[in-house]
């Protein structure tokens, strides 16, 4: 209902669809201006975050985004929501969506790659990345390295787990999530406040140690620690844990991936 509302204000809606039946998807170009991603205008307009309530965010190239804009999306990935302000009054949109981002490792796309050589010099790869400041990495929640794919893999295509598989596991581990919420809580651990997250994400000594180490060595600030104890949370809850283990926490910094090839 409320994505509709939006897409409705805006005439978006198709003919004979009164209702949002499908969660959105959307995938503004990289040439967006920061009206067009957030919203604004001399009236006040949603943009593509709002457009992109309870659904999916994709930003393909992340680099390649104007870095300004991106560092728009600090505030609605924290809230929920986004707030534009003129002079005669202040309108807020809701903007609670999923953020999906893509990146090649450099400007060629062959770093890391051991059938082609990267052509990029340290400084031009460095450039590269920094587009993505850290204040934003520490708000997106996993990051994820993916490799170069062996033409025999693409060719066997080995049968895989299927979504209805994953299925399962995501059910019992919501049901996990609201029976330690309560209706009145965050529907994910995801949502957890601060205050929360210490009281929801115990460690055994092993894993405060673990994580402790992790800490140091990449520099993760206060709000990555957090992202890392409600990710491990997460992964203890598919895995049927009620106690984050070592190993859940070590997944976790494993999704840093980021933190490590950007800042060190």
């Amino acid at each position: 209902l409320e994505t509709t509302r939006i897409y409705s204000a805006m005439g978006l809606l198709k003919a004979g669809q009164p209702l949002m039946a499908i969660r959105p998807f959307r995938h503004p170009h990289h040439s967006v201006s920061d009206a067009g991603l957030v919203g604004g205008g001399s009236i006040p307009q949603p943009g593509e975050i709002s457009l992109a309530h309870k659904g999916v965010l994709f930003l393909d190239e992340m680099p390649e985004f104007n870095r300004k804009t991106l560092e728009v999306l600090r505030q609605p990935l924290e809230e929920g929501c986004v707030t534009i302000s003129r002079a005669l009054r202040s309108t807020n949109f809701p903007a609670e969506f999923i953020l999906v981002a893509a990146m090649n490792p450099c400007p060629c796309g062959y770093r890391s790659d051991p059938r082609r050589a990267c052509t990029c010099s340290p400084p031009q790869v460095e450039r590269y990345l920094s587009r993505i400041s850290g204040p934003l990495l520490d708000r997106i929640d996993l990051h994820v390295e993916v490799p170069a794919v062996p033409f025999t893999q693409l060719a066997e295509m080995p049968p895989g787990p299927t979504s209805a598989d994953f299925l399962g596991q995501v059910l019992i581990a919501r049901e996990r999530q609201t029976e330690r919420f309560g209706h009145r809580g965050p529907s994910v651990n995801g949502r957890m406040t601060p205050r929360q997250v210490r009281k929801f994400c115990h460690l055994r000594p092993d894993a405060m140690s673990l994580l402790k180490a992790a800490m140091e060595e990449l520099g993760l600030s206060a709000r990555a620690h957090d992202k890392v104890l409600r990710v491990a949370r997460t992964i203890a809850d598919l895995e049927g844990h009620e106690q984050i283990m070592p190993q859940n926490v070590a997944e976790a910094v494993g999704y840093r991936s980021l933190d490590r090839s950007v800042w060190m």
